[in-house]
């Protein structure tokens, strides 16, 4: 791809507003698609929470009845109950534990399943414009979260809810002018909630973006070791990873802070609203404070648990709710990506006729003969920066067409507007006569076959790459493909034939024999028309030659376009094309442009000189 991408373009998008309560439907709608697991556990939270409820005030009937009463005989009834009780408990614990660990794996499988069939669905441009490391710290990390947050975090927060609800609704039922001293201290506590919410959100956005930023570091960093090594770079790569990783740990440490801070505030809110309940009870059994009205030993003691387990959830909410501000700032990048908009898309009308890329209607689809024309194309990245200006280009079926220019000038534009990678600006491109957006993306992809300079393999066996593009291919029209590009003969020299693993992105190959591979299967899968897209500039003489044979066979009665630097390449072409400045300068066959002795000639000179040179030399 040229250098017509601009660096912004890569800048990840910024999450700055308030909490979106659209964000926590979204993620709710996922935790329903596993319905039936998700009431099991909001049951077994509720069972442990009215569970949890009961036992101060067994403790008050104990006191009031066993203890004070002296009614030794209903030792054993309560300890039965008591027992029960535990029981009960304790199989509503497993219960919700067991659930939710179901539910945490069900919610990032669904996630992960929407996210991946998006960005099978993004086009091209997408993937010009987002870092790969932004995508891998969505597609893990920040899901990971959310699927923790939505099975765990939540189910807490039932529990808590439940609970202080219960409390307080007893509470009131016993005593209500000492359960308003008990829960006075509520309101301060929202409003400390709200203001920790906005600190701590900030800081946990930050440390999701700076996340981001580091695994896309650290995959440049990988991916780019030779580099690195042979430009010294290992001390200035370093640096850079440092301020990176000390901008993350500045915004975690802020975030940490602010989090510990409240707890402790939480738990000391907690304890004056004890302390206003033992004060006012007691004085209350010791008949010296009339206000609240008498009550026996054993509601005293039921109170004093209450107010002080009332606040143990909402301590545990406090530390739930920080954990929050952590996965909103994963759930804002997550649904993002999901709710990523397609720049290019059918109409209605087109998905209702030829189907989509996962419900392709291919019993509708026309033939490709190949006649390709470019009517008053303009396009631009960029609203303003224009690369292509009132184009014109017609292409006969069967035609080849090579392109040849400076960098930047237009070349890889006008090969990814055939592939429809991008759609122009201004006017249109006609496929056998129909502008190209009156049919289907994947009517058009389907009949591609698109090789690019650096060709990418899957971690996988040769012959599983040949076939990738046609999964049901027998070994036979693998092994016919791999022979028609001279690529069989290297095939067999491998230990395992074409059960060879390739390793990650074909590391155990050459540049030269990933090229043959590609070929063989862009071949396989028959296309209509072919883009080669400076397809032979990183491979060697030897293997050059080859690929040449095979195109000459391959190409015959298909639309192709060439995009060379290498123009020995290009000298059989019917048409070779001299784009710069996004226009055609220069149109001809290779013998008519040599004759014209301009641009396409001294380049041309040029490296025929700089070739023949070499081959002394060598």
């Amino acid at each position: 791809m040229e250098d017509e991408m601009t660096t912004s373009a890569l800048e990840e998008k910024e999450f700055d507003q308030k909490v979106d309560f659209n964000i926590w439907k979204r993620l709710i709608k996922y935790a329903l698609r596993s319905k039936g697991t998700l009431i099991f556990v909001i049951a077994a939270n509720i069972l442990v929470a009215a569970v949890d409820i009961m036992y101060p005030l067994l403790s008050r009937y104990a006191i009031d009845n066993i203890i004070a009463g002296s009614h030794t005989e209903r030792i054993l009834p309560f300890a039965i109950v008591y027992a029960v009780l535990i029981v009960i408990q304790g199989l509503g614990v497993m219960g919700f534990i067991k659930g939710s660990g179901r539910m945490e794996m069900n919610i990032a499988y669904d996630i992960r399943q929407d996210a991946f069939k998006k960005l099978q669905e993004l086009p091209f441009s997408y993937y010009d414009k987002t870092a790969v490391g932004y995508i891998m710290a969505r597609m893990v990390s920040d899901i990971g979260r959310l699927s923790e947050l939505i099975a765990w975090s939540v189910v807490d927060i039932l529990w808590s809810g439940a609970y202080v609800v219960g409390i307080i609704i007893i509470m009131l039922t016993l005593n209500w002018k000492l359960a308003l001293m008990v829960i006075v201290v509520m309101p301060p506590l929202a409003v400390i909630c709200v203001y920790f919410q906005k600190k701590i959100l900030k800081h946990y956005r930050d440390v999701r973006k700076q996340n981001s930023k580091i695994t896309g570091a650290l995959n440049e960093g990988i991916m780019g070791a030779v580099t690195t090594k042979t430009l010294v770079r290992e001390e200035k790569n370093t640096e850079e990873f440092r301020a990176e990783t000390g901008r993350m740990r500045k915004s975690a440490i802020r975030a940490a802070v602010l989090s510990a801070m409240f707890t402790p505030i939480v738990m000391c809110l907690g304890a004056i609203g004890t302390g206003l309940a033992l004060y006012a009870g007691g004085m209350s059994v010791a008949g010296k404070l009339a206000i609240i009205g008498v009550i026996t030993v054993g509601t005293l003691s039921t109170f004093i648990s209450y107010s002080t387990g009332i606040f143990d959830p909402i301590q545990q909410l406090a530390g739930i709710f920080a954990e929050m501000q952590s996965a909103q700032a994963s759930a804002e990048r997550v649904i993002s990506l999901v709710d990523t908009p397609c720049e290019i898309v059918d109409s209605d009308e087109v998905v209702k006729k030829y189907g989509d890329s996962f419900y392709p209607k291919r019993e509708n689809w026309e033939d490709i003969k190949g006649d390709v024309k470019f009517e008053d194309v303009s396009f631009a990245y960029k609203e303003g920066e224009k690369v292509l200006s009132h184009f014109d280009l017609e292409v006969k079926a069967g035609q080849t067409i090579a392109l040849v220019g400076e960098t930047g000038a237009g070349k890889s534009t006008i090969v990814n507007l055939v592939c429809r990678f991008y759609e122009p600006t201004e006017g249109r491109i006609l496929i056998d006569g129909v502008d190209y957006r009156e049919r289907s993306q994947l009517w058009l992809q389907d009949r591609l076959g698109y090789v690019l300079q650096q060709p990418h393999l899957f971690s996988t066996t040769i012959k599983e790459n040949i076939r990738y593009g046609r999964p049901e291919a027998t070994d036979e029209e693998v092994c016919a493909a791999a022979r028609l590009v001279h690529a069989e003969e290297f095939i067999l020299k491998q230990e395992k034939g074409y059960d060879t693993e390739v390793g990650e992105g074909g590391a155990r190959l050459s540049t030269g024999q990933k090229q043959l591979i590609s070929f063989a299967r862009v071949i396989l899968a028959d296309p209509r028309i072919f883009v080669l897209d400076e397809a032979t500039s990183s491979i060697d003489t030897e293997t050059e030659q080859l690929i040449q044979h095979a195109i000459t066979k391959v190409l015959e009665n298909r639309t192709s376009f060439i995009v060379a630097h290498r123009l020995s390449t290009i000298r059989s072409a019917d048409r070779i094309l001299v784009i710069r400045d996004g226009k055609i300068t220069e149109s001809g066959t290779h013998r008519e442009l040599l004759k014209l002795r301009g641009y396409y000639y001294d380049l041309y000179t040029t490296q025929f000189r700089k070739d023949a040179l070499s081959d002394i030399l060598n």
